[in-house]
Protein backbone atom coordinates (compact mmCIF):
# COMPACT_ATOMS: atom_id res chain seq x y z
CA UNK A 1 0.00 0.00 0.00
CA UNK A 2 2.81 2.42 0.92
CA UNK A 3 4.48 1.68 -2.41
CA UNK A 4 1.24 2.47 -4.24
CA UNK A 5 0.82 5.77 -2.36
CA UNK A 6 4.45 6.72 -3.05
CA UNK A 7 4.05 5.85 -6.73
CA UNK A 8 0.91 7.97 -6.89
CA UNK A 9 2.70 10.95 -5.33
CA UNK A 10 5.56 10.59 -7.80
CA UNK A 11 3.08 10.42 -10.68
CA UNK A 12 1.21 13.53 -9.48
CA UNK A 13 4.51 15.42 -9.03
CA UNK A 14 5.68 14.38 -12.46
CA UNK A 15 2.37 15.39 -14.03
CA UNK A 16 2.40 18.70 -12.15
CA UNK A 17 5.99 19.38 -13.20
CA UNK A 18 5.15 18.52 -16.76
CA UNK A 19 2.20 20.93 -16.77
CA UNK A 20 4.25 23.67 -15.13
CA UNK A 21 6.97 23.12 -17.69
CA UNK A 22 4.42 23.38 -20.51
CA UNK A 23 3.07 26.58 -18.99
CA UNK A 24 6.56 28.00 -18.72
CA UNK A 25 7.28 27.05 -22.31
CA UNK A 26 4.00 28.63 -23.40
CA UNK A 27 4.80 31.77 -21.38
CA UNK A 28 8.28 31.94 -22.90
CA UNK A 29 6.86 31.60 -26.40
CA UNK A 30 4.44 34.46 -25.70
CA UNK A 31 7.26 36.63 -24.41
CA UNK A 32 9.36 35.85 -27.45
CA UNK A 33 6.43 36.61 -29.71
CA UNK A 34 5.74 39.93 -27.97
CA UNK A 35 9.38 40.98 -28.03
CA UNK A 36 9.70 40.21 -31.73
CA UNK A 37 6.63 42.21 -32.74
CA UNK A 38 7.48 45.56 -34.33
CA UNK A 39 5.53 48.53 -33.02
CA UNK A 40 3.89 50.73 -35.63
CA UNK A 41 5.69 53.58 -33.85
CA UNK A 42 9.05 51.82 -33.84
CA UNK A 43 10.46 54.54 -36.11
CA UNK A 44 10.26 56.90 -33.11
CA UNK A 45 12.56 54.75 -31.00
CA UNK A 46 15.98 56.13 -31.92
CA UNK A 47 14.81 59.75 -31.91
CA UNK A 48 13.14 59.31 -28.51
CA UNK A 49 16.13 57.47 -27.08
CA UNK A 50 18.43 60.25 -28.28
CA UNK A 51 16.17 62.87 -26.73
CA UNK A 52 15.93 61.01 -23.40
CA UNK A 53 19.27 59.30 -22.95
CA UNK A 54 22.01 61.08 -24.87
CA UNK A 55 24.34 63.46 -23.12
CA UNK A 56 24.51 65.28 -26.44
CA UNK A 57 20.81 66.22 -26.20
CA UNK A 58 21.32 67.71 -22.77
CA UNK A 59 24.44 69.52 -23.96
CA UNK A 60 22.56 71.03 -26.90
CA UNK A 61 19.85 72.37 -24.59
CA UNK A 62 22.37 73.87 -22.16
CA UNK A 63 24.31 75.31 -25.08
CA UNK A 64 21.21 76.84 -26.66
CA UNK A 65 19.95 78.41 -23.44
CA UNK A 66 23.46 79.76 -22.74
CA UNK A 67 23.47 81.29 -26.21
CA UNK A 68 19.95 82.65 -25.70
CA UNK A 69 21.14 84.34 -22.50
CA UNK A 70 24.02 86.00 -24.38
CA UNK A 71 21.67 87.27 -27.10
CA UNK A 72 19.14 88.39 -24.48
CA UNK A 73 21.78 90.33 -22.50
CA UNK A 74 22.95 92.06 -25.67
CA UNK A 75 19.43 93.20 -26.50
CA UNK A 76 18.81 94.46 -22.97
CA UNK A 77 22.06 96.43 -23.02
CA UNK A 78 21.35 97.92 -26.45
CA UNK A 79 17.81 98.90 -25.53
CA UNK A 80 18.96 100.63 -22.34
CA UNK A 81 20.43 103.57 -24.24
CA UNK A 82 17.33 104.39 -26.29
CA UNK A 83 15.73 107.63 -25.13
CA UNK A 84 12.26 107.31 -26.65
CA UNK A 85 9.37 105.98 -24.59
CA UNK A 86 9.59 102.22 -24.52
CA UNK A 87 7.09 99.40 -24.15
CA UNK A 88 7.85 96.85 -21.46
CA UNK A 89 9.94 93.99 -22.85
CA UNK A 90 9.00 90.33 -23.23
CA UNK A 91 10.12 87.09 -24.77
CA UNK A 92 7.84 84.51 -26.37
CA UNK A 93 8.48 80.79 -25.98
CA UNK A 94 6.84 77.61 -27.13
CA UNK A 95 6.22 74.95 -24.46
CA UNK A 96 6.46 71.36 -25.72
CA UNK A 97 10.00 70.20 -26.49
CA UNK A 98 11.21 73.78 -26.04
CA UNK A 99 10.93 74.01 -22.26
CA UNK A 100 8.88 70.93 -21.28
CA UNK A 101 9.92 67.35 -22.03
CA UNK A 102 7.07 65.18 -23.36
CA UNK A 103 9.26 62.34 -24.61
CA UNK A 104 7.65 59.88 -22.13
CA UNK A 105 4.47 60.31 -24.17
CA UNK A 106 6.36 59.33 -27.33
CA UNK A 107 7.74 56.31 -25.44
CA UNK A 108 4.19 55.25 -24.62
CA UNK A 109 3.24 55.43 -28.29
CA UNK A 110 6.17 53.17 -29.14
CA UNK A 111 5.25 50.70 -26.40
CA UNK A 112 1.60 50.49 -27.45
CA UNK A 113 2.25 50.63 -31.20
CA UNK A 114 -0.04 53.61 -31.62
CA UNK A 115 0.21 57.07 -33.16
CA UNK A 116 -0.56 60.44 -31.60
CA UNK A 117 -4.21 60.63 -30.62
CA UNK A 118 -6.27 63.01 -28.51
CA UNK A 119 -7.22 60.43 -25.86
CA UNK A 120 -3.66 59.40 -24.98
CA UNK A 121 -2.34 62.96 -25.26
CA UNK A 122 -5.11 64.23 -22.95
CA UNK A 123 -4.19 61.59 -20.39
CA UNK A 124 -0.51 62.61 -20.50
CA UNK A 125 -1.16 66.35 -20.25
CA UNK A 126 -3.57 65.94 -17.35
CA UNK A 127 -0.99 63.92 -15.43
CA UNK A 128 1.06 67.15 -15.28
CA UNK A 129 4.27 65.13 -15.10
CA UNK A 130 6.33 66.71 -17.92
CA UNK A 131 9.76 67.72 -16.64
CA UNK A 132 11.64 70.89 -17.56
CA UNK A 133 14.29 70.58 -20.25
CA UNK A 134 17.93 71.30 -19.25
CA UNK A 135 18.59 74.99 -18.69
CA UNK A 136 15.00 76.11 -19.31
CA UNK A 137 13.91 77.04 -15.77
CA UNK A 138 17.12 78.91 -14.99
CA UNK A 139 16.89 80.90 -18.23
CA UNK A 140 13.25 81.90 -17.74
CA UNK A 141 13.88 82.99 -14.17
CA UNK A 142 16.93 84.95 -15.34
CA UNK A 143 14.68 86.76 -17.83
CA UNK A 144 12.20 87.53 -15.07
CA UNK A 145 15.02 88.84 -12.86
CA UNK A 146 15.87 91.36 -15.57
CA UNK A 147 12.34 92.74 -15.50
CA UNK A 148 11.24 91.05 -18.73
CA UNK A 149 7.97 89.09 -19.06
CA UNK A 150 7.73 85.57 -20.46
CA UNK A 151 4.76 84.57 -22.63
CA UNK A 152 4.11 80.91 -23.32
CA UNK A 153 2.42 80.45 -26.71
CA UNK A 154 1.61 76.80 -27.37
CA UNK A 155 -0.64 74.78 -29.66
CA UNK A 156 -1.85 72.74 -26.75
CA UNK A 157 -5.63 73.05 -26.79
CA UNK A 158 -7.05 75.78 -24.57
CA UNK A 159 -8.93 73.12 -22.59
CA UNK A 160 -5.55 72.12 -21.13
CA UNK A 161 -4.87 75.58 -19.73
CA UNK A 162 -5.21 74.65 -16.06
CA UNK A 163 -3.17 71.44 -16.39
CA UNK A 164 -0.48 73.29 -18.34
CA UNK A 165 -0.38 76.13 -15.84
CA UNK A 166 0.02 73.69 -12.95
CA UNK A 167 2.73 71.72 -14.75
CA UNK A 168 4.75 74.87 -15.54
CA UNK A 169 4.40 76.14 -11.99
CA UNK A 170 5.27 72.72 -10.54
CA UNK A 171 8.69 72.62 -12.23
CA UNK A 172 9.52 76.24 -11.40
CA UNK A 173 8.70 78.41 -14.42
CA UNK A 174 7.81 82.08 -13.76
CA UNK A 175 4.69 83.82 -15.11
CA UNK A 176 2.71 80.56 -14.98
CA UNK A 177 -0.69 82.26 -15.07
CA UNK A 178 -3.65 82.73 -17.39
CA UNK A 179 -2.35 86.06 -18.68
CA UNK A 180 0.98 84.69 -19.85
CA UNK A 181 -0.12 81.28 -21.23
CA UNK A 182 -1.76 81.52 -24.66
CA UNK A 183 -3.01 78.17 -25.95
CA UNK A 184 -4.75 77.15 -29.17
CA UNK A 185 -8.45 77.88 -29.46
CA UNK A 186 -9.56 77.66 -33.10
CA UNK A 187 -6.33 77.73 -35.10
CA UNK A 188 -2.79 76.42 -34.88
CA UNK A 189 -1.60 79.68 -36.49
CA UNK A 190 0.10 81.53 -33.63
CA UNK A 191 0.17 84.90 -35.42
CA UNK A 192 -2.85 86.43 -33.63
CA UNK A 193 -1.55 85.34 -30.24
CA UNK A 194 1.90 86.76 -30.98
CA UNK A 195 0.30 90.00 -32.18
CA UNK A 196 -1.71 90.28 -28.96
CA UNK A 197 1.56 90.31 -27.02
CA UNK A 198 3.21 92.74 -29.46
CA UNK A 199 0.44 95.30 -28.87
CA UNK A 200 1.64 95.92 -25.33
CA UNK A 201 5.21 94.59 -25.27
CA UNK A 202 8.42 94.82 -27.21
CA UNK A 203 9.27 91.18 -27.92
CA UNK A 204 13.03 90.79 -28.05
CA UNK A 205 13.38 87.01 -28.44
CA UNK A 206 11.41 84.01 -29.68
CA UNK A 207 12.15 80.40 -28.66
CA UNK A 208 10.77 77.24 -30.23
CA UNK A 209 11.39 73.76 -31.66
CA UNK A 210 9.15 74.30 -34.68
CA UNK A 211 9.68 77.09 -37.21
CA UNK A 212 6.01 78.07 -37.02
CA UNK A 213 6.74 79.11 -33.44
CA UNK A 214 8.40 82.12 -35.09
CA UNK A 215 6.42 82.95 -38.21
CA UNK A 216 3.67 81.45 -40.39
CA UNK A 217 5.96 81.85 -43.40
CA UNK A 218 7.46 78.54 -42.30
CA UNK A 219 4.16 76.67 -42.55
CA UNK A 220 4.35 73.59 -44.74
CA UNK A 221 2.77 73.86 -48.19
CA UNK A 222 3.06 71.34 -51.01
CA UNK A 223 4.20 74.00 -53.47
CA UNK A 224 6.84 75.45 -51.12
CA UNK A 225 10.15 74.21 -49.78
CA UNK A 226 10.46 75.23 -46.11
CA UNK A 227 14.24 75.14 -46.47
CA UNK A 228 13.96 78.04 -48.91
CA UNK A 229 12.13 80.04 -46.24
CA UNK A 230 14.91 79.30 -43.77
CA UNK A 231 17.45 80.65 -46.25
CA UNK A 232 15.30 83.76 -46.79
CA UNK A 233 15.18 84.55 -43.05
CA UNK A 234 18.62 83.22 -42.18
CA UNK A 235 19.76 86.47 -40.51
CA UNK A 236 17.04 86.14 -37.85
CA UNK A 237 18.28 82.80 -36.53
CA UNK A 238 20.47 83.37 -33.52
CA UNK A 239 19.45 87.04 -33.52
CA UNK A 240 15.72 86.86 -32.76
CA UNK A 241 14.87 83.20 -33.30
CA UNK A 242 16.34 80.54 -31.00
CA UNK A 243 15.71 77.01 -32.31
CA UNK A 244 15.74 73.80 -30.25
CA UNK A 245 16.09 70.24 -31.59
CA UNK A 246 13.08 67.95 -31.90
CA UNK A 247 13.73 64.79 -33.92
CA UNK A 248 10.51 63.14 -32.70
CA UNK A 249 7.79 65.18 -34.44
CA UNK A 250 7.04 68.56 -35.97
CA UNK A 251 6.00 70.50 -39.06
CA UNK A 252 8.82 68.78 -40.97
CA UNK A 253 6.83 65.51 -40.92
CA UNK A 254 4.19 66.98 -43.20
CA UNK A 255 6.59 67.04 -46.11
CA UNK A 256 7.31 63.34 -45.60
CA UNK A 257 3.63 62.31 -45.57
CA UNK A 258 2.45 65.02 -48.00
CA UNK A 259 0.45 66.44 -45.10
CA UNK A 260 -1.73 63.30 -44.99
CA UNK A 261 -1.39 61.57 -41.63
CA UNK A 262 -4.37 59.33 -42.36
CA UNK A 263 -2.24 57.05 -44.54
CA UNK A 264 -1.74 53.49 -43.30
CA UNK A 265 1.30 52.55 -41.25
CA UNK A 266 2.73 50.58 -44.18
CA UNK A 267 2.26 53.54 -46.52
CA UNK A 268 3.95 55.88 -44.03
CA UNK A 269 6.83 53.44 -43.59
CA UNK A 270 7.39 53.35 -47.34
CA UNK A 271 7.16 57.15 -47.63
CA UNK A 272 9.76 57.60 -44.90
CA UNK A 273 12.19 55.33 -46.73
CA UNK A 274 11.44 56.93 -50.11
CA UNK A 275 12.05 60.39 -48.67
CA UNK A 276 15.63 59.58 -47.66
CA UNK A 277 18.46 60.93 -49.81
CA UNK A 278 20.51 57.96 -50.98
CA UNK A 279 23.17 59.77 -53.02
Amino acid sequence: MKKLIFAGIVLIFAFSSCCDEEKNVEKEVLIQKDSSEISNSEHLSMATLWFQKSAEAKAVYYQTFNFAKTVFDGKIKKDRFKLKKKKPKAIITDIDETILNNSPYEARLIETGTSYNEKSWSKWVNEKQAKALPGAVNFMNYVKGKGVDVFYISNRNVKYLQATLENLKKVGFPFADETHILLKDKTSDKSARRDSVLKNYKVILYLGDNLRDFDENFKYAKNMNRNDSVAKYKDLFGAEYIVFPNPMYGEWEKAVYESDFSKSDNEKRKMRIDALNKK
